[in-house]
């Protein structure tokens, strides 16, 4: 793999390759797709399924990208993407890059088999799924990636049953079994993390795979302004890790010394506002042994 220099606030670049859409106020998902844009470039190939994205992104007559980008089949971002980048190299063109980016539903569940498959291939792709933990353009149900304890449309909460009962699917471990060329977790709470992660991401000669932690103020009930600060909280409690994958191992990237209170991370959520005290210590149960895990086999002495 080459190695480039890292991309910041002061050297990246001032184009913009998204913009214009008509996402909710202060979308978690819409940044990340920017930012994975500015640091991939003009030449880049971008596939986007149904979803919210597409749905903000590709409004007639105004299109948001100013990069070649296309709407496919809900389960066929990565099948698709493959062929668009096989198509370019059939075609001559050189010095590009393919992009598939996907939410959580589109990845997890719908789409998992076609990721799958072109993780098998080694398909030279890149492929970004911003995580916002629910089918948010279809009105707010629960995906494989929603946590448990959450109030979506299809899993309300009530006396019985408080939200999802179900915890979320551990993609970036999935993704990872395959053995991937490279798959890393990044959060737009940490930018330069992000960033630094599509910059390598970019010069991997096989698949490539990013989980992006993308917050929706709409379905998560939290003010418009909140995305980035609860993506910085999220990692800081604990129930988000920013982790990279590569040559077969596991590199934790940040590894707290103390969690900050994830009691606090989910009470300021209207999704999450149900939940009673034995249900945060269920979640931060879950977490503790979910961490005692990762650094027992992860973090290098």
């Amino acid at each position: 793999m080459r190695r480039e220099k890292n991309i910041n606030a002061r050297n990246i670049t001032d184009e913009e390759y998204f913009y214009g859409h008509k996402a909710c106020a202060g979308c978690g998902g819409s940044l990340a797709v920017r930012l994975v844009l500015k640091v991939l470039g003009q030449r880049t190939f971008t596939v986007l399924p149904a979803g919210c994205m597409s749905a903000v992104g590709f409004n007639y007559p105004q299109l948001c990208f100013t990069t070649n980008a296309m709407i496919s089949t809900f389960a066929g971002t990565a099948s698709m993407i493959s062929g668009v980048a096989a198509g370019a190299r059939a075609l001559g063109i050189k010095d590009f890059h393919a992009v598939g980016i996907a939410g959580d539903g589109g990845t997890a569940d719908i789409g998992i088999q076609a990721l799958s498959g072109a993780i098998d291939r080694r398909e030279k792709i890149i492929y970004i799924c911003y995580d916002n933990e629910a089918y948010m353009n279809t009105g707010i149900q629960k995906s494989g990636l929603t946590p448990y304890g959450t109030r979506t449309t299809t899993t309300p909460a009530g006396d019985n049953i408080r939200g999802a009962v179900t915890t979320k699917k551990n993609m970036f471990e999935i993704v990872a079994a395959h053995g991937i060329d490279y798959a890393a977790t990044a959060s737009i709470g940490y930018i330069q993390d992000f960033l630094n992660k599509i910059n390598k991401a970019k010069q991997v000669e096989g698949t490539s795979y990013i989980h992006v932690y993308a917050p929706c103020p709409t379905g998560w009930g939290t003010s418009a302004d909140s995305a980035i600060e609860l993506g910085k909280e999220v990692v800081d409690c604990g129930l988000w890790y920013l982790a990279e994958y590569e040559n077969g191992e596991f590199l934790l990237n940040k590894n707290p010394k103390e969690f900050a209170s994830a009691e606090d991370y989910l009470k300021n959520q209207g999704r999450f506002k149900h939940l009673l005290k034995e249900d945060i210590e269920k979640i931060v149960k879950d977490r503790d042994e979910k961490w005692e895990k990762i650094r027992k086999s992860w973090v290098r002495s």
